[in-house]
Parts: C-alpha cells; structure tokens; sequence
C-alpha cells in the first residue's frame, strides 16, 4: 500500500502532517526513518515503537473493538467503532461519540462541520491502521 499522510484538521499541506504510516509502521511527521516510528502494527496488534514485545502492545484490536494491551477483556474495551461512528468503550449511545468518520476526514463527537475535523488522512485505512493512527494524533502528537 502507499505511504497515507495524516494531516492536522482540515489540511493538506506538508507542514501540518502528523505522521505517516507506511509499511505498518507510524513515523512522526514526514519521516520514514527508523528513529521516528511511532508505532507498528503486527497482526492484531499495536506496538510502542519498533517493539513487537509483549510488554510493548499499546493495543489488540478484534471485531471492531480497541482493547488495552494484550486483552480481549469486556471490561479492557477502550473504544468502538461502528457505522462511522467511533464509541467510548463499549457503548453505541449517540451521547458517547468520540470521533465520526467520513470518508478519510474524522470528526469531533457527532459533528460534520469543516471546522470540526480533528485530523484527515490521505487514503482509506483498515480498522487496525486507524486505532494506531487514533493513538498517535490523540496521546502522541
């Protein structure tokens, strides 16, 4: 697949890129040196760094839910995501919208207004490759 740019808000421009996953991995930035990943992605999993430790997994993803670390746990369901729609922990309730995704721009809550996009990025991405771009631009950037 081709390397996807994320950008800040509503932007396109080369200044405003959060990071770039490319290959699995997420560089900060416009780097795709070995130094700057962020995180990658194994399997089902999301690691720190360049780590595919076991103490290292951020996240597992499974069926549409982010879980913390290594579980698949009810009760370690950080997130969910249905319907373009992404859901604090375990919820489908309109009043625990996080983010709502359309297309590649991911707004705030329940919002589509333009001046309500928290990040865009420049191509699709699967379900895993959007939980470690979530990570990244939420408790990284």
């Amino acid at each position: 697949m081709a390397q996807t740019k994320v950008y800040e808000g509503s932007s396109s421009s080369y200044s405003k890129v959060i990071c770039n996953l490319n290959d699995g991995k997420i560089y900060k930035g416009n780097s795709s040196s070995y130094s700057s990943v962020l995180v990658n992605i194994s399997g089902n999993k999301i690691y720190k760094g360049n780590s595919s430790s076991y103490g290292e997994v951020l996240y597992t993803v499974k069926d549409g839910k982010i879980y913390k670390g290594n579980s698949t746990n009810y009760s370690n369901i950080l997130m969910n995501i249905k319907d373009g729609k992404i859901y604090k922990g375990n919820s489908s309730s309109y009043s625990e919208v996080l983010a709502n995704i359309q297309k590649e721009k991911i707004y705030k809550e329940n919002s589509s207004s333009y001046s309500k996009i928290i990040f865009n990025m420049e191509h699709p991405v699967t379900l895993i490759e959007f939980a470690a771009i979530w990570h990244v631009v939420n408790y990284v950037y």
